[in-house]
């Protein structure tokens, strides 16, 4: 005798890990190929294939193939809104920024722009992933106003926010196309860092008069 019983489904708990897995060996299956024969040359196809799924997963779990490289962008958007709404008591919104960066440089971190000298050519080598990367600044300048005007409880149209996330993301950004460029170069790491955060005291020291005191927790 049979019974139409169907299996207990998988905790959600298990599911998500499932789905994260299978998201990271895409990735990495992705990055391999990106690395070993350029961002514009490798296709979704072959992607699916080295990871042994459909191609329709992939674009289940990736919208984009520029998804499929920039897997740190949703960190890179919200970092400088991040580090505004998490400012110790006392800093400003410059203050809060400026160590931050100088932690991240310290520590090399990717969303720094600290990628390697692979991953960098390769980017440099794509026109699709330069544009995206240029979107995902003015993005991420974008996420700084609004975390901004919330700090600072500006009304609705106040051009403030706005003016100073230009100023504060125009320099991170300065910062970010710095690293690139020694990484290029073939600077390593730790002289990156050397140089970076001397060029990051005196990129955020030009904001002082103006932003000294500006979005104070």
């Amino acid at each position: 005798m049979t019974t139409d019983v169907a299996p207990p489904a998988a905790p959600a708990g298990l599911r998500e890990s499932k789905k994260q897995e299978t998201r990271q060996l895409i990735s990495d299956h992705a990055t391999r190929l990106f690395l070993a024969q350029g961002f514009e040359q490798t296709t979704i196809a072959e992607i699916a294939i080295a990871a042994r799924v459909a191609k329709k997963t992939v674009t289940n779990y990736f919208a984009r193939k520029e998804d499929l490289a920039l897997d740190h962008q949703d960190a890179f958007v919200g970092s400088l809104a991040r580090a505004v709404a998490t400012r110790r008591p006392g800093e400003s919104a410059l203050t809060a920024l400026r160590r931050v960066f100088i932690e991240a440089a310290t520590a090399a971190e990717p969303v720094a722009g600290f990628s390697g000298p692979e991953f960098a050519h390769m980017v440099a080598d794509s026109p699709t992933l330069s544009t995206r990367l240029r979107d995902l600044h003015d993005l991420r300048e974008a996420a700084l106003v609004d975390a901004l005007a919330e700090a600072t409880g500006a009304t609705p149209g106040d051009i403030t926010p706005r003016a100073a996330a230009a100023l504060l993301a125009a320099v991170h950004r300065a910062l970010f196309q710095r690293i690139q460029e020694l990484t290029l170069a073939g600077d390593d790491n730790s002289r990156i860092t050397v140089v970076i955060t001397e060029e990051a005291g005196i990129a955020f020291d030009l904001l002082e008069p103006s932003l000294a005191d500006y979005a104070t927790a």
